[in-house]
Protein backbone atom coordinates (compact mmCIF):
# COMPACT_ATOMS: atom_id res chain seq x y z
CA UNK A 1 0.00 0.00 0.00
CA UNK A 2 2.00 3.29 -1.01
CA UNK A 3 1.41 6.24 -3.45
CA UNK A 4 0.98 5.33 -7.31
CA UNK A 5 3.30 6.10 -10.04
CA UNK A 6 2.04 9.17 -11.48
CA UNK A 7 1.91 9.74 -15.17
CA UNK A 8 2.53 13.62 -16.48
CA UNK A 9 -0.54 15.48 -17.52
CA UNK A 10 -1.18 18.98 -18.54
CA UNK A 11 -2.32 21.29 -15.97
CA UNK A 12 -6.21 22.59 -16.48
CA UNK A 13 -5.91 26.21 -16.92
CA UNK A 14 -8.94 28.87 -16.74
CA UNK A 15 -10.92 27.77 -19.53
CA UNK A 16 -11.02 24.05 -17.65
CA UNK A 17 -12.24 25.54 -14.40
CA UNK A 18 -16.44 24.80 -14.03
CA UNK A 19 -18.85 26.97 -13.28
CA UNK A 20 -18.85 28.45 -9.71
CA UNK A 21 -21.93 28.90 -7.63
CA UNK A 22 -20.13 31.41 -5.32
CA UNK A 23 -19.13 35.13 -6.19
CA UNK A 24 -17.08 35.21 -2.99
CA UNK A 25 -14.03 37.94 -3.68
CA UNK A 26 -10.68 37.30 -2.15
CA UNK A 27 -9.92 39.61 0.01
CA UNK A 28 -6.14 40.69 1.67
CA UNK A 29 -7.05 41.36 5.32
CA UNK A 30 -9.56 37.72 5.22
CA UNK A 31 -7.15 35.31 3.69
CA UNK A 32 -4.64 32.79 4.81
CA UNK A 33 -2.17 31.15 2.25
CA UNK A 34 -2.52 27.28 2.53
CA UNK A 35 0.26 25.59 0.81
CA UNK A 36 -0.86 21.61 1.13
CA UNK A 37 1.65 18.62 1.76
CA UNK A 38 4.64 19.68 -0.65
CA UNK A 39 6.86 17.16 0.64
CA UNK A 40 9.48 15.40 -0.88
CA UNK A 41 7.79 11.87 -0.52
CA UNK A 42 4.45 12.82 -2.17
CA UNK A 43 6.27 14.76 -4.66
CA UNK A 44 8.61 12.08 -5.63
CA UNK A 45 5.53 10.21 -6.62
CA UNK A 46 5.58 11.99 -10.07
CA UNK A 47 7.79 11.46 -13.37
CA UNK A 48 11.31 13.18 -13.39
CA UNK A 49 10.93 16.40 -14.86
CA UNK A 50 7.74 16.49 -14.82
CA UNK A 51 5.72 19.58 -16.76
CA UNK A 52 2.89 19.46 -14.13
CA UNK A 53 5.08 19.74 -10.90
CA UNK A 54 6.52 22.66 -12.81
CA UNK A 55 4.24 24.73 -13.31
CA UNK A 56 2.55 23.92 -9.58
CA UNK A 57 5.74 25.12 -8.34
CA UNK A 58 5.60 28.22 -10.55
CA UNK A 59 1.96 28.75 -9.48
CA UNK A 60 2.73 28.43 -5.92
CA UNK A 61 5.84 30.17 -5.91
CA UNK A 62 3.66 33.24 -7.69
CA UNK A 63 0.91 33.31 -4.89
CA UNK A 64 2.86 33.01 -1.95
CA UNK A 65 5.15 35.88 -3.42
CA UNK A 66 1.87 37.52 -4.04
CA UNK A 67 1.09 36.88 0.07
CA UNK A 68 4.21 37.65 1.04
CA UNK A 69 4.11 41.34 -0.42
CA UNK A 70 0.90 42.09 0.72
CA UNK A 71 1.34 40.68 4.26
CA UNK A 72 -0.91 37.66 4.52
CA UNK A 73 0.08 35.01 6.27
CA UNK A 74 1.06 31.70 5.07
CA UNK A 75 0.64 27.92 6.41
CA UNK A 76 2.69 24.68 5.58
CA UNK A 77 0.87 21.50 6.01
CA UNK A 78 3.52 18.36 6.12
CA UNK A 79 2.81 15.04 7.47
CA UNK A 80 5.19 13.94 10.17
CA UNK A 81 7.88 11.38 9.56
CA UNK A 82 8.02 7.60 11.04
CA UNK A 83 4.05 7.63 12.11
CA UNK A 84 3.23 4.38 14.61
CA UNK A 85 0.21 2.69 13.61
CA UNK A 86 -1.72 4.26 16.64
CA UNK A 87 -1.03 7.89 15.14
CA UNK A 88 -1.76 6.55 11.17
CA UNK A 89 -5.09 4.91 12.45
CA UNK A 90 -7.38 4.79 9.74
CA UNK A 91 -4.90 5.83 6.99
CA UNK A 92 -2.67 2.98 7.36
CA UNK A 93 -5.85 0.33 5.96
CA UNK A 94 -5.33 2.79 3.04
CA UNK A 95 -1.87 4.07 2.14
CA UNK A 96 0.37 2.02 4.80
CA UNK A 97 2.58 3.33 7.25
CA UNK A 98 3.39 6.65 5.28
CA UNK A 99 6.02 8.98 5.52
CA UNK A 100 9.62 6.32 6.07
CA UNK A 101 11.77 7.42 9.29
CA UNK A 102 14.44 7.00 6.76
CA UNK A 103 15.28 9.56 4.11
CA UNK A 104 14.16 12.89 5.11
CA UNK A 105 11.32 12.63 2.76
CA UNK A 106 9.08 14.62 5.22
CA UNK A 107 10.68 18.19 4.00
CA UNK A 108 9.20 20.37 1.87
CA UNK A 109 10.94 20.50 -1.74
CA UNK A 110 13.64 22.89 -2.13
CA UNK A 111 12.33 25.22 -4.27
CA UNK A 112 9.43 25.77 -1.85
CA UNK A 113 11.39 26.01 1.53
CA UNK A 114 9.24 27.40 4.55
CA UNK A 115 10.30 31.34 5.43
CA UNK A 116 11.13 31.67 9.00
CA UNK A 117 7.85 33.81 9.70
CA UNK A 118 5.58 31.02 7.59
CA UNK A 119 3.78 28.57 9.90
CA UNK A 120 4.57 24.78 9.66
CA UNK A 121 1.80 22.51 10.51
CA UNK A 122 1.72 19.06 11.65
CA UNK A 123 -0.83 17.37 9.39
CA UNK A 124 -2.23 13.99 10.79
CA UNK A 125 -5.18 13.52 8.51
CA UNK A 126 -6.84 13.84 4.94
CA UNK A 127 -7.91 17.61 6.27
CA UNK A 128 -4.98 19.81 7.43
CA UNK A 129 -8.06 21.17 10.08
CA UNK A 130 -7.96 18.00 12.06
CA UNK A 131 -6.18 17.33 15.11
CA UNK A 132 -4.21 20.67 15.70
CA UNK A 133 -4.78 24.44 15.84
CA UNK A 134 -5.17 25.15 12.57
CA UNK A 135 -8.80 26.58 13.38
CA UNK A 136 -7.28 28.50 15.94
CA UNK A 137 -5.04 30.43 14.07
CA UNK A 138 -7.75 31.78 11.66
CA UNK A 139 -9.70 32.61 14.79
CA UNK A 140 -6.89 34.67 16.34
CA UNK A 141 -5.91 36.17 13.05
CA UNK A 142 -9.44 37.04 12.58
CA UNK A 143 -9.26 35.81 9.14
CA UNK A 144 -12.18 33.83 7.40
CA UNK A 145 -10.50 33.15 3.91
CA UNK A 146 -8.63 30.06 2.62
CA UNK A 147 -6.61 29.97 -0.12
CA UNK A 148 -5.77 26.59 -0.66
CA UNK A 149 -2.63 24.98 -3.41
CA UNK A 150 -0.71 21.76 -3.14
CA UNK A 151 -1.45 18.02 -3.27
CA UNK A 152 -3.29 15.56 -3.71
CA UNK A 153 -6.32 17.71 -5.19
CA UNK A 154 -9.29 15.05 -4.63
CA UNK A 155 -7.80 13.96 -1.21
CA UNK A 156 -6.45 16.49 1.69
CA UNK A 157 -7.19 19.40 -0.76
CA UNK A 158 -10.50 19.19 -1.16
CA UNK A 159 -11.80 17.79 2.09
CA UNK A 160 -9.53 21.00 3.61
CA UNK A 161 -12.16 23.10 1.58
CA UNK A 162 -15.08 20.79 3.07
CA UNK A 163 -13.69 21.42 6.47
CA UNK A 164 -12.96 25.38 6.35
CA UNK A 165 -16.76 25.69 4.50
CA UNK A 166 -18.12 23.73 7.23
CA UNK A 167 -16.29 25.87 9.88
CA UNK A 168 -17.58 29.50 8.13
CA UNK A 169 -13.83 29.99 6.20
CA UNK A 170 -14.52 30.71 2.61
CA UNK A 171 -11.90 28.57 0.74
CA UNK A 172 -10.80 29.47 -2.43
CA UNK A 173 -9.05 26.47 -4.79
CA UNK A 174 -6.42 27.45 -6.98
CA UNK A 175 -7.19 25.04 -9.79
CA UNK A 176 -3.83 25.41 -11.67
CA UNK A 177 -1.87 25.45 -8.10
CA UNK A 178 -2.99 21.86 -7.31
CA UNK A 179 -1.76 18.67 -8.55
CA UNK A 180 -3.27 15.22 -8.49
CA UNK A 181 -3.13 10.92 -9.55
CA UNK A 182 -4.68 11.98 -12.88
CA UNK A 183 -6.33 14.70 -14.71
CA UNK A 184 -9.75 13.17 -13.80
CA UNK A 185 -8.91 13.01 -10.22
CA UNK A 186 -7.72 16.61 -11.05
CA UNK A 187 -11.08 17.81 -12.68
CA UNK A 188 -13.02 15.88 -10.38
CA UNK A 189 -11.47 17.76 -7.35
CA UNK A 190 -12.73 21.16 -9.14
CA UNK A 191 -16.52 20.56 -9.93
CA UNK A 192 -17.14 19.06 -6.32
CA UNK A 193 -15.37 22.27 -4.61
CA UNK A 194 -17.06 24.77 -7.02
CA UNK A 195 -20.09 22.78 -6.65
CA UNK A 196 -20.30 22.17 -2.94
CA UNK A 197 -18.09 24.25 -0.54
CA UNK A 198 -15.26 26.72 -2.82
CA UNK A 199 -14.59 28.85 -5.18
CA UNK A 200 -12.24 27.57 -7.92
CA UNK A 201 -9.75 30.09 -9.37
CA UNK A 202 -6.66 30.45 -11.05
CA UNK A 203 -3.49 31.85 -9.34
CA UNK A 204 -3.90 34.54 -11.88
CA UNK A 205 -7.03 35.66 -10.99
CA UNK A 206 -6.03 35.32 -7.24
CA UNK A 207 -3.22 37.56 -8.16
CA UNK A 208 -4.91 40.01 -9.60
CA UNK A 209 -8.34 39.95 -6.87
CA UNK A 210 -5.41 40.62 -3.94
CA UNK A 211 -3.33 43.11 -5.93
CA UNK A 212 -6.41 45.21 -6.91
CA UNK A 213 -9.16 44.43 -4.89
CA UNK A 214 -11.24 46.96 -5.04
CA UNK A 215 -11.63 47.38 -8.08
CA UNK A 216 -14.82 45.64 -8.14
CA UNK A 217 -16.33 48.10 -6.49
CA UNK A 218 -18.88 49.23 -8.56
CA UNK A 219 -21.94 49.87 -9.25
CA UNK A 220 -23.03 46.32 -10.42
CA UNK A 221 -20.96 44.87 -7.12
CA UNK A 222 -23.69 46.82 -5.60
CA UNK A 223 -26.65 45.52 -7.27
CA UNK A 224 -25.12 41.84 -6.92
CA UNK A 225 -24.79 41.97 -3.26
CA UNK A 226 -28.57 43.43 -3.16
CA UNK A 227 -29.59 40.65 -5.17
CA UNK A 228 -28.04 37.71 -2.96
CA UNK A 229 -29.26 39.57 0.01
CA UNK A 230 -32.60 39.94 -1.29
CA UNK A 231 -32.75 36.31 -2.39
CA UNK A 232 -32.99 37.46 -6.17
CA UNK A 233 -31.57 34.71 -8.94
CA UNK A 234 -31.01 37.77 -11.79
CA UNK A 235 -29.00 40.52 -10.59
CA UNK A 236 -30.50 42.65 -13.75
CA UNK A 237 -34.24 42.48 -12.34
CA UNK A 238 -33.84 45.05 -9.80
CA UNK A 239 -33.72 48.35 -11.21
CA UNK A 240 -31.34 51.06 -10.36
CA UNK A 241 -34.37 53.58 -8.48
CA UNK A 242 -36.16 50.55 -7.22
CA UNK A 243 -36.83 51.39 -3.45
CA UNK A 244 -34.82 48.16 -1.69
CA UNK A 245 -37.06 48.35 1.18
CA UNK A 246 -40.15 47.58 -1.63
CA UNK A 247 -38.59 44.34 -2.00
CA UNK A 248 -38.18 42.96 1.29
CA UNK A 249 -35.00 45.12 1.89
CA UNK A 250 -35.15 45.53 6.23
CA UNK A 251 -32.95 46.46 8.09
CA UNK A 252 -31.26 43.49 8.83
CA UNK A 253 -30.65 42.93 5.53
CA UNK A 254 -29.49 46.71 5.20
CA UNK A 255 -26.77 45.54 7.89
CA UNK A 256 -25.55 42.57 6.31
CA UNK A 257 -25.09 44.93 2.94
CA UNK A 258 -23.05 47.03 5.62
CA UNK A 259 -20.78 44.21 6.79
CA UNK A 260 -20.33 43.46 3.63
CA UNK A 261 -18.68 47.11 2.65
CA UNK A 262 -17.00 47.00 5.97
CA UNK A 263 -15.07 44.36 4.76
CA UNK A 264 -13.74 46.56 1.50
CA UNK A 265 -13.01 49.12 4.31
CA UNK A 266 -16.19 51.50 3.71
CA UNK A 267 -18.02 52.52 6.64
CA UNK A 268 -21.38 53.70 5.48
CA UNK A 269 -24.52 54.44 8.23
CA UNK A 270 -28.05 52.56 8.25
CA UNK A 271 -29.07 56.03 8.65
CA UNK A 272 -27.28 57.00 5.14
CA UNK A 273 -28.18 54.01 3.89
CA UNK A 274 -32.35 54.00 4.94
CA UNK A 275 -32.87 57.90 3.33
CA UNK A 276 -32.48 56.92 0.19
CA UNK A 277 -32.73 53.20 -0.21
CA UNK A 278 -32.13 52.72 -4.24
CA UNK A 279 -29.49 51.34 -5.72
CA UNK A 280 -28.31 54.50 -7.72
CA UNK A 281 -28.34 56.39 -4.30
CA UNK A 282 -26.39 53.78 -2.48
CA UNK A 283 -23.69 54.16 -5.37
CA UNK A 284 -23.68 57.94 -5.05
CA UNK A 285 -22.60 57.14 -1.23
CA UNK A 286 -19.84 55.31 -2.54
CA UNK A 287 -18.21 57.22 -4.96
CA UNK A 288 -18.16 60.24 -2.51
CA UNK A 289 -15.92 58.07 -0.05
CA UNK A 290 -14.80 55.65 -2.62
CA UNK A 291 -11.47 57.86 -2.27
CA UNK A 292 -11.04 56.79 1.31
CA UNK A 293 -11.46 52.98 0.19
CA UNK A 294 -9.02 53.18 -2.48
CA UNK A 295 -6.31 54.57 -0.01
CA UNK A 296 -7.06 51.91 2.60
Amino acid sequence: MTLPTIKDYLMPTKNDLPTNKVKWNVDKKRAILLIHDMQEYFIDAYEEDSLLIKTLVKNINILKSTCKELGIPIIYSAQPEGQTSHQRALLEDFWGMGIPQEGNKQRIISSLTPEKDDILLTKWRYSAFKKNDLLDIFKEQGRDQIIICGVYAHIGCLLTAADAFMEGIQPFFVGDAVADFTLEDHKQSLIYTSNRCAKTITTEQVKQALSNENDDLTKDYIREQVVEILGYNEFQSINDNENLFLLGMDSIRVMTFMGNLNKKGLNLSFVELAKEPTIHNWWELIVSKKDKVLQW
